[in-house]
């Protein structure tokens, strides 16, 4: 066709974005090839440099100047505006690119003609694969040439790109760190060129060739960085970046799209799908480094966050724990969402203090880890008792157990469930290894309730109704449960017992108590 079939005049609706994306398509076309060339010079340069070897150095700068040229011409010329105005640029195309591979091919067969030892085993390898890049490069850049010079109308429902985003690309620190890297990509030199690469910068590398295999890798085990290609069979790039970031197990994978796609509507569109960053090929190692040094740093960072995440998560569940078995449940809550708690009177409230007779000559005879053996046991059987009657443990005070009823939870008759709880503390000690006896006193009245300590926190209760009960449990006989005359009368219509007479209390003057025997069923009378 005629120059003039690259000029918008002459467009349909949509050949605009079709003649532009045969220009792309075309580009990555030749500069795949152009980038192996391109990649294994480089690297056989560093090794010739390495070894000393002046001639095989300036061979392979030829080769690749040659391809540097190649790559400048395609950039230039492969312009869609240009070639709009001088489509017969793409004839000069053509000829630099034979012109080009040609120089190419002349001086690596003479290289690998030469008598003397090449720097490493695999340098003669990676010189016939640029030697078979610049040969397909070569043959197939006339028939592309020669087909986007003709121009075809867009096929019948074809859509341009879309984008979906705009987004700007922010730059990363030179700073590289190792890790696990899958690499994605069809070409089967690509693949071994940038395998090589990371290889040599002590990278875990696996390679995948198309974009299913690669989400089954994904998903078989764990990656740091994905290296990723757009134009695949099977799944494409576009389609790989979408699924990664749909699966919550592969989301926080960072993701370098590698391509010989350059149009900005890719960029964006691999931006915007959540890849980390966008390299053109041919790529500059330097900055292919600096790139996935600075996602492998940040995946790192990221994966240590999560795990102190977790740890701190831990070591919180692990507080709260600690401190519901310090404190009462809404107390703990209070503290939690407060950082206080504000001390409250209570009204009729049953506090009970049960003491093991005679504790302090036990210890006077047995060990330290027997004592401690039995102790442990009493206060757990105490605990479950407290627990079944509604009552609230409040601390343990060497062998005396401290709790109350009707303090943080509403009940019909307060003073009842300590006395019935009460005569099952005295059967239980009974029942236990150690044959202990207890005494029981219990008292009803108002009481002041609040945490205090800054870093050991203690839930306690204070006033009158606390002492007038201890003073009732010092005056209870060895097995039997005692209650002032308070207490009794909420409890004398269901309860077993007698008047034990009126004792002399210090600070409290003439006290009555009574001896509890049993709790009376209601059905019964």
């Amino acid at each position: 066709m005629s120059d003039s079939d690259f000029s918008p005049a002459s467009d349909a609706a949509g050949e605009g974005a079709w003649h532009a994306h045969r220009v792309s398509q075309a580009r990555h076309d030749l500069r795949n090839p152009t980038s192996e060339v391109l990649g294994f010079t480089e690297m056989l340069l560093e090794e010739a440099v390495a070894a000393n070897r002046a001639e095989v150095v300036a061979a392979l700068r030829a080769i690749y100047e040659a391809a540097s040229q190649i790559l400048k011409q395609v950039n230039q010329t492969l312009d869609l505006q240009k070639l709009q105005a001088e489509a017969y640029l793409l004839d000069e195309l053509r000829v630099a690119i034979r012109h080009s591979t040609e120089r190419i091919s002349a001086t690596g067969e003479n290289l690998l003609r030469t008598s003397a030892p090449f720097p490493t085993e695999s340098f003669a390898g990676d010189l016939r694969r640029i030697l078979d890049a610049a040969g397909r490069l070569r043959d197939v850049s006339p028939g592309l040439l020669a087909a986007l010079r003709a121009g075809e109308a867009p096929p019948r429902g074809w859509r341009g790109p879309e984008l979906d985003a705009r987004t700007v690309l922010a730059a990363t620190e030179n700073h590289f760190e190792t890790g696990s890297v899958l690499v994605v990509d069809d070409n089967e030199s690509n693949r071994e060129l940038l395998t090589r690469r990371l290889l040599r910068h002590g990278c875990a590398v696996a390679v995948a060739e198309n974009g299913r295999q690669a989400l089954e890798m994904l998903r078989a085990r764990p990656f740091d960085l994905v290296l990723l290609d757009i134009v695949m069979p099977e799944l494409d790039g576009y389609q790989v970046l979408s699924e990664m970031k749909r699966d919550e197990q592969l989301r926080g994978i960072p993701i370098i799209v590698l391509s010989a796609l350059d149009e900005m509507e890719s960029v964006v569109r691999c931006i915007a799908n959540g890849a980390e960053d966008y390299l053109p090929k041919p790529f500059d190692p330097v900055l292919l480094r600096a790139r996935i040094g600075a996602c492998l740093e940040k995946k790192h960072l990221h994966d240590r966050e999560i795990s102190y995440l977790r740890q701190i998560e831990e070591q919180r569940r692990r507080a709260d724990d600690l401190l519901h078995v310090i404190l009462p449940e809404h107390i703990a809550h209070e503290l939690k969402t407060t950082n206080a708690v504000k001390p409250r009177r209570y009204e009729n409230v049953a506090v009970l203090f049960c003491d093991v007779v005679d504790f302090t000559a036990f210890c006077d005879k047995h060990e330290p880890e027997e004592v401690l053996e039995h102790l442990q046991a009493l206060i757990r059987v105490f605990e479950e008792l407290t627990a079944l009657h509604g009552l609230e443990e409040i601390k343990t005070i060497g062998d005396a157990f401290m709790a109350t009823a009707g303090l943080l939870a509403p009940m019909e008759n307060s003073t009842l469930a300590s006395i019935q709880c009460g005569l099952e503390m005295l059967s239980a000690a009974r029942r236990l290894p150690a044959g202990w006896q207890v005494h029981v006193g219990i008292h009803t009245g108002p009481v002041i309730a609040g945490v205090v300590g800054q870093k050991k926190f203690l839930f306690d209760v204070w006033g009158d109704t606390v002492n007038t009960s201890a003073r009732v449990a010092s005056l209870a006989g060895p097995g039997s449960v005692f209650v002032s005359s308070s207490a009794w009368a909420q409890v004398q219509d269901r309860c077993l017992g007698h008047s034990c007479g009126l004792f002399q209390v210090k600070g409290k003057g003439q006290l009555e108590v009574f001896r509890v025997e049993a709790v009376l069923d209601r059905a019964t009378g």
